[in-house]
């Protein structure tokens, strides 16, 4: 799941092929194998590339941290929508419903 929504926050900085990587076993669920036929190379290409690739995305996330502010603003948001629970405040329900649609 955490490579999923680093490939969804940082895809525009890989190339074509190492997206391409990525998105055939991560979001396609091929095997090695079946990527290494897809894309004419072999089992130890696939693995090499798709390692490659995920360090690059865990390296963008290390210096960016856009999946970490994420995770923390989605906390944060669902910490407030149980104390609102307690506050039947509508312009409180308001400003969440929009701070929710921004993610």
């Amino acid at each position: 799941m955490r490579m999923n929504y680093l490939y969804d926050f940082y895809h525009t900085l890989l190339t074509d092929k190492q997206r391409k990587y990525i998105e055939l076993y991560y979001l396609e669920d091929f095997a090695f194998s079946e990527i290494a036929e897809e894309l004419e190379v072999t089992r130890q290409a696939v693995y090499d590339n798709l390692k490659r690739s995920k360090d690059l995305l865990e390296h963008y996330e290390g210096n960016l941290g856009m999946y970490r502010n994420f995770v923390t603003r989605q906390s944060l948001l669902r910490r407030l929508r149980e104390r609102l629970e307690y506050n039947e405040d509508k312009e409180i329900a308001t400003i969440l419903d929009e701070l929710e649609a921004l993610d």
